[in-house]
């Protein structure tokens, strides 16, 4: 069978790269609509269970954030001022001062004591009208982080919510600098591997977009077949790092092959011939990997099902679509410029 495909490719390699292309690119072009600002603690499991079930009924008669209030560290003499800096943010239900007897467990409303302060600090709490664990709460916290800050710039902002947004910022950063990280050194690898330029930018460039091209298709089926509330900003990063791994792996696989045919045979037949004779090996591993990673949604648990989800159509777009038509048909297309500069040592 394999035989066969390599054959197609070689008898229409623009076409065939041109067709692959396409379709990655149409895929991709509803990356913009995957959802990856984050979903809040109650929207991570899927199903009803009774804690989730505790919490609607908390929020149908208090304040949302009441159990889990924003938490706000200020100078005691800026303390007043906070209190009502906090409070004029929109989303804000209520906000005090910790005392000794809000501390003991007396209701704020009935409080009269002093407030409680420490090395010249005081506590405060302000309580959203949303859970803490909600995509709302973070906003509300960056307000008023900001808020506050323009009364005591020395207050500090904590709580769920305020760890769930650092969480949040720190994650995007950390794709800002990993991805780029990753990527470059795949490519110094493959550049080593390969005794090339041209290929190893050609490998890189096609699981970039074969990733995009996943995550497109799950923002389509997260969307509008699951319709999921949204994703962890983690799981992008999570499965780029999957992804291109196992992508690039087949690729090395192919494209070592390739080249040692190529030594003897000319470029274009040597990827031919690399197509048909680890075409079997590798989509038996790409289906038994994405088979494995299938076998993960059956967990009641969003981050697991959209991992799941992703890797596996990933790993299927990778073995059956940019290993088996993408990169082979363009290898085939530009001939011997794939190794560029050192092609000069592959047979015309």
């Amino acid at each position: 069978m394999w035989g066969k495909i390599s054959r197609g490719v070689a008898n229409h390699p623009r076409r065939t790269w041109a067709v692959a292309l396409v379709g990655l690119l149409v895929f991709a072009s509803f990356l913009p609509t995957y959802k990856s600002s984050g979903v809040g603690d109650s929207d991570q499991i899927l199903g009803n269970v009774q804690s989730i079930e505790g919490l609607t009924v908390l929020t149908d008669h208090f304040a949302a954030g009441t159990t889990s209030p924003i938490e706000i560290q200020a100078s005691a003499d800026q303390g007043a001022d906070v209190v009502a800096a906090a409070q004029g943010v929109a989303g804000v239900a209520s906000t005090y001062v910790l005392t000794p007897s809000i501390i003991a467990g007396t209701p704020p409303q009935v409080a009269s004591d002093s407030p409680l302060v420490i090395n010249g600090r005081v506590a405060i709490n302000a309580v959203t009208t949303v859970a803490s664990s909600s995509n709302e709460a973070r906003n509300i916290v960056a307000a008023v982080r900001t808020a506050v800050h323009e009364v005591d710039p020395t207050a500090l902002v904590g709580g769920d919510a305020a760890i769930a947004l650092d969480t949040s910022t720190t994650t995007s950063r950390d794709m800002r600098v990993i991805i780029p990280l990753v990527l470059g050194v795949i490519l110094l690898v493959l550049i080593v591997l390969l005794r090339a330029l041209v290929a190893p930018l050609i490998i890189v460039g096609a699981n970039v977009l074969s990733f995009a091209a996943t995550l497109g298709v799950s923002a389509l089926v997260f969307n509008h077949v699951f319709h999921f509330p949204g994703s962890d900003n983690a799981v992008p990063l999570f499965a780029f790092v999957f992804l291109v791994a196992l992508g690039v792996d087949y690729s090395i696989f192919l494209m070592s092959r390739a080249r040692e045919e190529s030594l003897q045979r000319g470029t274009r037949e040597g990827i031919r011939r690399s197509l048909a004779v680890t075409g079997g090996v590798i989509t038996s591993a790409g289906i038994v990997l994405a088979a494995t990673f299938g076998a993960l949604v059956v967990l009641p648990l969003l981050f697991l099902v959209q991992m799941a989800f992703i890797v596996a159509a990933g790993v299927l777009i990778d073995t059956l679509v940019v290993r088996t038509l993408l990169i082979p048909g363009v290898i085939y297309d530009i001939d011997r410029a794939a190794w560029w500069p050192w092609q000069k040592k592959i047979e015309a």
